[in-house]
């Protein structure tokens, strides 16, 4: 009944997922829009999108795309995919056409080289990855708020999982135009700063060496008055205890949110959260 079809890129691809992405999620719809699309399937210095879509005929029913991002993983760098976008047509849903459309993506990655996929998923969406799709609930990403300095990272932990970013990742990730990004010095590295659009909160994406950093934003946020952070993410090297930055407690987050990770070599089963950082920049929050 489904024809799978590799996803295309073209012009009037991106606008077919367009209007099913805003469809699927029209309060999303501002940020769904073909420049977007453009931005981060096409652009993306890592490599473009690698997905799947299922059609009924010739009308779109299911869309499934996954990013290239590049990893450190146990000391060496490898290709990896982060899950991203998926959406089913309300008339075709409960046909099991996201697992068909995710199988498909991961045996094709699999054959171009990518040993692994990670996600960020919420609360109803981790246990069909979990469950239909194999994947390994690693943690739940912490969510703090706090005033000043984050602590400092201990020198001498190492990390076994981490995503890579170089000055090019780095100008392609902040050129989103469905957001804008402030840049604040922090000595000798530079922190990545976006509004979360609750009362002025700012959220911390990341601190990266200045070598690193697009010496310019196209667009810039302009600076908070409000001097309350929003931290999310993995990284066991930062002893919160000693802070000024709070764990938020579950109930009152809009949904918690988890770090999922599957396999796609058969080398390595899991990850241990006590041996890895990830960060906001590294998932689409912001």
């Amino acid at each position: 009944m489904y024809d799978i079809r590799q996803i295309e890129l073209s012009e009037p691809s991106l606008q077919s997922y367009h209007r099913l992405l805003t469809e699927v999620f029209p309060t999303a719809a501002a940020q769904f829009t073909p420049a977007y699309l453009t931005w981060q399937y096409v652009r993306n210095p890592a490599g473009p999108a690698v997905g799947f879509n299922a059609f009924a005929g010739e009308t779109l029913a299911a869309h499934y795309v996954t990013l290239p991002i590049r990893v450190q993983l146990e000391g060496r760098a490898c290709k990896g995919l982060l899950s991203l976008n998926t959406a089913t047509h309300p008339q075709h849903q409960g046909k099991g056409l996201f697992t068909r459309l995710a199988d498909a993506t991961y045996q094709y990655a699999a054959s171009q080289g990518y040993e692994l996929v990670v996600g960020v998923a919420n609360a109803n969406s981790t246990p069909g990855f979990t469950r239909k799709l194999g994947f390994q609930l690693v943690a739940p990403l912490e969510a703090r708020m706090g005033v000043g300095p984050l602590p400092a990272q201990d020198p001498r932990f190492t990390s076994e999982f981490e995503v890579l970013w170089d000055h090019e990742l780095l100008g392609w990730r902040l050129a989103n135009p469905s957001r804008t990004y402030r840049l604040r010095p922090r000595g000798e590295s530079m922190r990545i700063e976006a509004p979360t659009g609750k009362a002025g909160i700012q959220a911390i994406l990341g601190d990266f060496p200045r070598a690193l950093c697009p010496t310019a934003l196209e667009r810039t946020a302009p600076a908070s008055p409000n001097p309350v952070r929003l931290w999310l993410g993995i990284d066991p090297s930062r002893r919160f205890q000693r802070s000024l930055y709070t764990s938020i407690p579950k109930r009152l987050r809009p949904s918690p949110l988890n770090l999922i990770y599957r396999d796609l070599t058969g080398k390595r089963a899991s990850l241990d959260m006590s041996r890895l950082r990830f960060r906001a920049l590294d998932f689409d929050a912001y």
